[in-house]
């Protein structure tokens, strides 16, 4: 008798708005410098939430959301802002500070 296994859903598991802050901050923390992996996260919030709803709340279809959401989407900074938004979310940019190098600061001296 083999062992029976199911697909993983993380949508499943993401029930408060706690929930979903914790998995986006995660997922933006594993991401590095991919952000396909930034969309499949909004698209697995999407389906948390209802995709059928955020179609109507973003004015996209829902076969376009989930195209658009998916490993094979490219969707455009547009649509994944109007996303964001109808989920509840901000997108928001800082500066990052680094610290001088050695080089940096015996230049400066």
């Amino acid at each position: 008798m083999g062992i029976k296994t199911t697909r993983w859903d993380s949508s499943e598991y993401l029930k408060t708005d706690e929930d979903i802050q914790m998995y986006l901050e995660a997922c933006i923390e594993e991401a590095g410098d991919d952000p396909a992996f930034i969309v499949h996260a909004l698209g697995v919030i999407a389906r948390a939430r209802n995709m059928s709803q955020l179609a109507r709340d973003t004015g996209l279809t829902r076969e376009g959301l989930y195209k658009a959401l998916s490993p094979e989407g490219n969707p455009t900074f547009s649509t994944v802002v109007k996303v964001a938004r109808a989920l509840g979310l901000e997108i928001t940019l800082q500066t990052h500070h680094k610290e001088p190098t050695n080089t940096q600061l015996s230049a400066t001296s």
